[in-house]
């Protein structure tokens, strides 16, 4: 088999109390055992880079366009906020050094945020689903 390594790998700084979820784990649990160390490996050594072309064959294959390896590090940030996770949360699991990168992922909340907004609709209506809860009130 043959393995080209072209791309580095972009560090990740985890956090050391940060487990895998599920999902992770059926994955690193069915690659058990195929290396005394490692986790991914290509031919029997370690996957230090990425390939280019191996990628270009995957996305051609799956007839997917216009989509970059560090895409899906957005599409995992996206998720996580979908999901309700805090920013603050993002930040840290993604290894995120500025809260200013994390930001651009505010907008997938936006249903979240309605959501939210949502929760004290008809709080200052009599009628309304929250009868008996907040009142508005105005002094003059």
């Amino acid at each position: 088999m043959r393995c080209r390594r072209n791309l580095p790998l972009a560090p990740v700084a985890l956090p050391v109390d940060a487990p895998p979820n599920a999902d992770a784990m059926v994955v690193l649990l069915a690659r058990q055992g195929q290396h005394a160390r490692y986790v991914f490996i290509c031919a029997g050594k370690p996957v230090a880079r990425t390939s280019a072309k191996a990628w270009q064959k995957a996305l051609a294959r799956a007839v997917i366009e216009n989509f970059l390896w560090h895409d899906l590090r957005h599409t995992w940030a996206s998720w996580h906020v979908q999901s309700g996770t805090r920013l603050q949360e993002i930040q840290a699991l993604g290894g995120w050094s500025s809260f200013d990168t994390v930001l651009r992922y505010a907008h997938a909340a936006a249903d979240h945020l309605r959501r939210a907004a949502q929760r004290i609709e008809d709080t200052n209506l009599p009628h309304g689903r929250g009868s008996g809860g907040l009142r508005l009130v105005v002094n003059r």
